[in-house]
C-alpha cells in the first residue's frame, strides 16, 4: 500500500522536517549557554564560526557524494549568501552574544516573538493586513510562552537591556533571512543551500570576531560537548530540515518552531534531570499548542483558497 504524501494538505516530508526542527532547536538555547557562559571558553563569534564551518564542510561533502548541483548562479548566490549572513551572523550570532549576559530561558522567550515579525514582514511585502484569525493564533502562542516563563519572571531573571535588545534584533534578522529565502527559491539542493549559507555565515563570524577583538577560544570539556551537539544536530541535521521545510511549507507555519522550542526544553528537563512540571507548564503548553494549531489551520485555509479551482461559469437559460 502506498504511503500518503500529504497530511492536512501539506507534504509529509515537509512536516517531518519541521518536527525535527522543533525537537532539536528546542535544546540548542541550553547548548549555547553552556558554551559561552563565563569560564566556558568559547567567545560568541568564534563559537558561531567553528560551528558553521564544520557543518558547511559536512554538508558540502555530502552534496559531492550525492553529485548534486552545488554551484549557484549569480542571483542564487546573492540570495544564499545574503540570507546566510542575516540568519547566522546577525541572527544566531546575536543570540550567542546575548547569552553571555542573559539566561537561555529569557532568550527563548524573546525569540519566540519571531512569528509576529514574520507576519508583519510578509504583510508589508504583500501590502495586505494579516487576517484576524492568524493574528489571534500568533497572539495565543505568545501568551503561552509568557505563561510558561512566568515563574522565571516571578523569581527574577538576570541579564540586561543590551542582551534583550540583541536577541530582539537577532530574531528580526533570522525572520528576514527566512522570508527572503522562501520568496527567492533557488534550484540548488537543500543540503547545498544549507552548506553554502553556513559557509557565508562562517566568513561573517570571522569578520565579527576580528572586529570585536574576540580572544581565541579555550573551551572546557563541557563546552566542547555543547559545541559538538550544536554543530552536528543544530547546524547539520536541524538546519537542513529547516531549509527544506521553508521550501515545502508556508513561512509563517515553519516559524511556529519558536513556540514549540520552550515546550521541548521543559519536557527534556523533566525526562533527563527531573525538573518539575507545574501548573504554569501545563497552561503554557496548552496555549502554545493552541497557537500552533491555529496557525496550521489558518495557513491551510489560505492555501486551499489560493489553490482551489475557479467555480464553473454560470449557465444562463434562454
Amino acid at each position: 500500500m502506498a504511503r500518503p504524501t500529504t497530511l492536512l494538505g501539506y507534504p509529509v516530508a515537509g512536516l517531518l522536517a519541521l518536527l525535527v526542527t522543533w525537537v532539536v532547536w528546542g535544546s540548542t538555547y541550553l547548548g549555547i549557554r553552556l558554551a559561552v557562559r563565563e569560564g566556558a571558553g568559547w567567545g560568541p563569534f568564534w563559537l558561531g564560526a567553528a560551528r558553521v564551518f564544520v557543518a558547511a564542510a559536512v554538508l558540502l561533502v555530502v552534496c559531492r557524494l550525492r553529485r548534486v548541483r552545488v554551484r549557484p548562479s549569480g542571483r542564487e548566490l546573492a540570495v544564499i549568501a545574503g540570507s546566510g549572513v542575516l540568519m547566522w551572523v546577525c541572527g544566531n550570532g546575536a543570540v550567542n552574544w546575548a547569552e553571555q549576559r542573559i539566561e537561555s530561558g529569557l532568550a527563548a522567550l524573546v525569540v519566540g516573538a519571531m512569528p509576529m515579525w514574520v507576519v508583519v514582514m510578509e504583510s508589508l511585502l504583500d501590502r495586505r493586513r494579516p487576517g484576524l484569525r492568524l493574528v489571534a493564533a500568533v497572539a495565543v502562542g505568545f501568551a503561552g510562552l509568557a505563561v510558561l516563563t512566568l515563574p522565571l519572571w516571578r523569581h527574577g531573571l538576570s541579564g540586561d537591556l543590551a542582551g534583550v535588545g540583541a536577541v530582539v534584533c537577532g530574531a528580526i534578522a533570522w525572520g528576514a533571512g527566512s522570508v527572503w529565502m522562501s520568496r527567492r527559491p533557488t534550484g540548488v539542493d537543500s543540503f547545498a543551500v544549507a552548506g553554502l549559507q553556513q559557509l557565508a555565515g562562517g566568513v561573517g563570524f570571522l569578520v565579527a570576531a576580528a572586529a570585536t577583538a574576540e580572544p581565541l577560544p579555550h573551551p572546557t570539556p563541557e563546552a566542547w560537548a555543547a559545541f559538538a551537539y550544536l554543530t552536528v544536530f543544530g547546524s547539520v541535521v536541524a538546519y537542513t530540515c529547516f531549509v527544506y521545510a521553508l521550501k515545502a511549507l508556508p513561512t509563517t507555519l515553519v516559524m511556529t518552531y519558536t513556540y514549540v522550542n520552550p515546550v521541548i526544553a521543559v519536557i527534556l528537563g523533566w525526562l533527563l534531570i527531573d525538573e518539575p512540571i507545574t501548573g504554569y507548564t501545563v497552561a503554557g503548553t496548552a496555549l502554545i499548542v493552541a497557537g500552533v494549531c491555529g496557525v496550521f489551520s489558518e495557513k491551510r485555509r489560505a492555501f486551499v483558497r489560493r489553490t482551489a479551482p475557479p467555480p464553473p461559469p454560470a449557465v444562463t437559460r434562454r
